[in-house]
């Protein structure tokens, strides 16, 4: 499918997204909850770009606006050279998109079926359908599992059918909203390997993800939203600017408690701070200029805890979006 005449693949220019929620049971009232505030930018064609921030910050919002699937309450877009206002149907044709999750899919008939299903809503020609199934199949790893029901595959095989799903009109751009979510880790990986592939293959992504080493290997510039704005547009190593002159000291330990992590954040030597509880080791992450200077702060705020190992780290594009985020 050639491309459209538009010298960008996607063009946001103040997007902004207001909905209105009743509340209340004897009194009703339309509180106005904002979900996009302010959304800019530019995306390249052939260029994988992704849209970073913690939830409820907007990303979601803003993928349906440039899809069509709703409309803005102001600003303006255009999605290959063509008015998410006026030419809906147009950018529908050419477009992919990709959810997270397995919402989406007809789980008791199987791929080939499905995938027959979705090619004739976007109006691929019968001529070639099948042989694009096949393809896609093939190219996903899923073709000797062709015409096994989908309720039978494992999540990953899923998550493949679902990328598969958004190829199969042989879209310029493709949306991929979070699509490893929830997943475990070697599937995560299995998909952002497809991921690269499609890149490889000459198309225009936008991926959003709240995993920032996510967009760190993938793609090629990153905006970040907070509070429905862009805060941030660059690339990820333009990114870690914002954390250049900062080190990171990193906790392990065990018994690190929500009252000492408040205590790092009333430092004035601390710019931000993270605090991982998974599993049965906890990990501290503080943003400082002093580096190993705030040892001993450390060990002096958790000297009730069990600390193993106390370590000085570079910045990642993760510590730049942690300052970015909480402002």
């Amino acid at each position: 499918m050639p491309k459209s005449s538009s010298d960008k693949a996607i063009i946001a220019e103040h997007l902004c997204k207001v909905f209105n929620v009743t509340k209340g049971v004897f009194r009703r009232t339309k509180t106005p909850i904002v979900a996009v505030k302010d959304v800019s930018f530019e995306v390249d064609y052939g260029e994988l770009f992704g849209v970073v921030g913690p939830n409820g910050a907007g990303k979601t919002t803003t993928i349906k606006m440039l899809t069509t699937m709703l409309i803005p309450t102001s600003g303006q877009a255009k999605v290959l050279g063509y008015d998410i206002y006026k030419d809906v149907q147009k950018i529908r044709e050419r477009i992919g998109i990709v959810l997270g999750g397995e919402r989406g899919l007809y789980t008791r008939v199987n791929a080939i079926d499905n995938l027959r299903y979705f090619a004739d809503l976007y109006g691929v020609p019968v001529s070639v359908r099948d042989k694009r199934i096949e393809d896609l199949l093939k190219f996903m790893g899923l073709w000797e599992r062709a015409k096994d029901r989908v309720e039978t595959y494992s999540k990953g095989m899923k998550q493949r059918l679902h990328l598969a799903r958004g190829l199969i009109n042989d879209p310029e751009l493709i949306f991929l909203d979070e699509p490893t979510v929830g997943l475990d880790p070697e599937i995560a990986k299995e998909t952002r390997e497809m991921v690269k592939e499609l890149t490889k293959m000459g198309k225009t992504i936008l991926l959003t993800t709240h995993y920032m080493f996510e967009a760190d290997v993938l793609c090629r510039r990153v905006a970040v939203i907070r509070n429905g704005e862009v805060v941030a547009l660059d690339t990820p190593a333009g990114l870690k600017k914002y954390v250049r002159d900062t080190s990171i000291v990193e906790i392990e330990g065990f018994g690190i408690t929500e009252k000492e992590v408040n205590r790092f954040k009333q430092l004035k030597e601390v710019l931000a701070v993270s605090w991982d509880q998974s599993g049965n080791k906890q990990v501290l992450k503080i943003q400082t200029p002093m580096g190993s200077e705030i040892i001993s702060q450390v060990q002096d705020i958790l000297k009730n805890s069990r600390i193993y190992n106390i370590k000085i780290k570079e910045p990642t594009l993760e510590d730049a979006y942690l300052r970015l985020v909480e402002g």
